[in-house]
């Protein structure tokens, strides 16, 4: 079982970085499990001859959450020097415990360097398990259809660097397992025991309250639910994207107000926004949407200023949602 999973690891990133043409493989490190285990993966791959050429690194952002933080980087660096590879390391000097400021502070680090030192691919080493905590996390939050299926195995978030995810099917448990099967070094982290930290709290005390008293089925019950959320979601996204193309002025910044009121309402905000994004790279929040939308509806209306943006002023009139340059 331990042994299929892990060639079929190596299968999937073997083809992503033939497809890809990948020279240069950035891996963010935690110390843990996950990141341990791919680790092991990649140094596989590297005494592969089609590998001679790919330049493998590895990266880890040092919090100071904790008295430990200077003995896990020791860890750490042992450990990569013992398979004779390369890491750099970031230390935030100030410490916060908000795991969504810290989720952010970490991803810029990381893709930023990527960018500087020309990576192609960054990988992470988030599993299934991860996928069914920030589901519940989202959830709690009142996150829309979009951030309940943020997790992809692979996502390009520039035109040459993609975000590469190869254990995304694989439990924490499993990976557990196959750690101990091949004796690596896994750092226990402290940190996954502080409660204050939210995803902690789900993880130690949620997800088993609800194993144990609800439903013993809750974490497969939630991937399939994850996985019809990505297929409703793509849907949806490509049925916004042909409304929107079709709705377009073919001269002007504008889009058909009768195609957009025939539209129902999640039709109709996802159109406003990509309207926006296109035009200007920006989220417009949902009370601005929503202005527009009961603009948009109002058969009665005829002409009518909704807001300004900038050095641009926004109409609607009885054909045309459009933007007009402030004079």
């Amino acid at each position: 079982m331990q042994q299929i999973n892990l060639e079929k690891i190596r299968t999937f990133i073997k083809y992503f970085i033939t497809k890809n043409n990948a020279k240069n493989i950035l891996l963010a490190i935690s110390g843990g499990q996950d990141s341990i285990y791919l680790i092991k993966i990649l140094e596989t791959l590297k005494k592969q001859s089609f590998q001679k050429k790919i330049h493998i690194s590895y990266i880890y952002i040092d919090h100071q959450w904790k008295q430990t933080s200077h003995e896990q980087v020791k860890h750490i660096i042992n450990y990569i020097k013992l398979i004779k590879s390369n890491i750099i390391i970031y230390q935030i000097n100030e410490i916060t415990l908000s795991e969504d400021e810290c989720r952010k502070l970490r991803y810029n680090i990381i893709v930023q360097h990527a960018k500087k030192y020309k990576f192609q691919v960054i990988m992470t080493g988030h599993n299934a398990t991860d996928t069914i905590e920030t589901f519940i996390q989202n959830i709690i939050k009142g996150s829309g259809i979009e951030s309940l299926t943020n997790l992809a195995i692979k996502s390009k978030i520039f035109q040459e660097v993609f975000i590469l995810r190869p254990l995304l099917k694989l439990d924490r448990e499993i990976i557990y397992w196959i750690c101990k099967q091949f004796y690596l070094p896994i750092w226990s982290d402290s940190t996954n025991y502080i409660y204050k930290i939210q995803r902690n709290r789900i993880r130690q005390e949620l997800i088993p309250y609800i194993k144990k008293y609800l439903h013993k089925n809750i974490e497969k019950n939630i991937k399939s639910l994850i996985n019809n959320y990505y297929y409703q979601n793509e849907y949806i996204k490509q049925s916004v994207i042909k409304l929107y193309l079709k709705s377009q002025h073919n001269k002007r910044t504008a889009i058909s107000r009768q195609q957009i009121n025939t539209q129902n309402f999640m039709l109709q905000m996802k159109i406003i926004q990509l309207f926006y994004f296109d035009n200007f790279q920006i989220h417009l929040e949902n009370p601005k949407i929503m202005k527009i939308i009961n603009k948009i509806n109002n058969k009665s209306l005829k002409l009518s200023k909704i807001m300004t943006f900038n050095n641009f002023m926004f109409f609607i009139n009885k054909n045309w949602f459009y933007l007009s340059i402030k004079r």
